[in-house]
């Protein structure tokens, strides 16, 4: 589940890069950690922000988080966290 949850990441990180949003490097083999530890901060990510102004939140870490494919990677605080951020940027999911 986390090779999918990591290529899935790194396809929307590519995304929005492609969309003109800069992000910050990461490797592949440290997205788990970097994951845990942008979900357990108290503010969002500069990428988060920008994609929230371009209306294109699914493609954030926080959109993933929440997905059912992959909420078991995460702890129900992680979730919250990610949920919040999403619902206060107008993101919902149908």
């Amino acid at each position: 589940m986390e090779e999918k949850f990591i290529a899935a990441w790194m396809e929307a990180r590519a995304t929005a890069q492609r969309m003109g949003v800069r992000l910050r490097p990461m490797e592949e083999a440290d997205a788990m950690r970097q994951a845990h530890y942008c979900l357990r901060g108290h503010r969002v990510s500069d990428g988060f922000q920008i994609l929230a102004d371009k209306r294109h939140l699914e493609l954030t870490l926080e959109a993933l988080a929440v997905d059912k494919r992959f909420t078991a990677l995460f702890s129900d605080e992680e979730a919250d966290t990610a949920l919040g951020r999403l619902l206060e940027n107008g993101f919902y999911t149908k």
